[in-house]
């Protein structure tokens, strides 16, 4: 019988999504295009926001990235970003010793999140990054909700510890993939090039 009163006073899961009040969507572009790559899929960024919104009233959806401003087809799959839901965060790529390219934008995200706190009720944060864990512990403690979407090998544990509710790419992988009918697709981020290196050289 405790049992059974125990079940019957958890919120469902549809239940916590009506909950949800005004949604702001913070997404780490490279943090998210990597997971994809482990999953060996492609993301449908329509299907995307669809799903981290869930019919809740959607206050922006923020995405960030670095770029390659000499890039033409990343530059072309930023300004559809822009077109179909989304804000981009830019920032040029910094070369490393190595070779590699990177640019950190946990600062932007961090700022971004404490700056708008008041406009909204729920954080969807698509990074699996430990980093943003203090931004999300500060932003919970002034009321808002933080739930965290990421691939889970890919992701903090001091980030799920901080985290409402913490969801793994890898199960909802289904409702956002790109279906393999849709013709051309864009390839974000500085891995752009490193793929048709790759094909080149195959």
């Amino acid at each position: 019988m405790f049992n059974n009163l125990e079940r019957d006073s958890v919120f469902t899961p549809e239940q916590v999504l009506e909950n949800r009040g005004r949604v702001a969507i913070f997404i780490d572009g490279s943090n998210l295009f990597y997971a994809a790559l482990q999953l060996g899929m492609e993301i449908d960024y329509t299907k995307l926001l669809c799903r981290l919104t869930a019919g809740s009233r959607l206050l922006r959806s923020f995405f960030y990235t670095g770029v390659d401003r000499t890039n033409e087809k990343q530059q072309g799959f930023l300004l559809w970003m822009r077109r179909n839901g989304y804000r981009v965060i830019a920032k040029d790529l910094v070369q490393l010793p190595d070779g590699s390219k990177k640019a950190n934008l946990d600062v932007e995200i961090a700022v971004d999140m404490m700056a708008l706190v008041g406009s909204y009720d729920t954080a969807v944060l698509v990074s699996g990054d430990g980093d943003l864990a203090y931004a999300v512990d500060s932003v919970s403690y002034r009321g808002v909700r933080v739930e965290v979407v990421s691939l889970r090998s890919m992701t903090s544990d001091s980030l799920i510890n901080v985290a409402d509710r913490y969801i793994d790419l890898e199960n909802i992988k289904e409702d956002i993939q790109k279906t393999p009918r849709q013709g051309y697709t864009y390839r974000p981020f500085s891995a752009i090039g490193l793929m048709e290196d790759h094909k080149d050289n195959d």
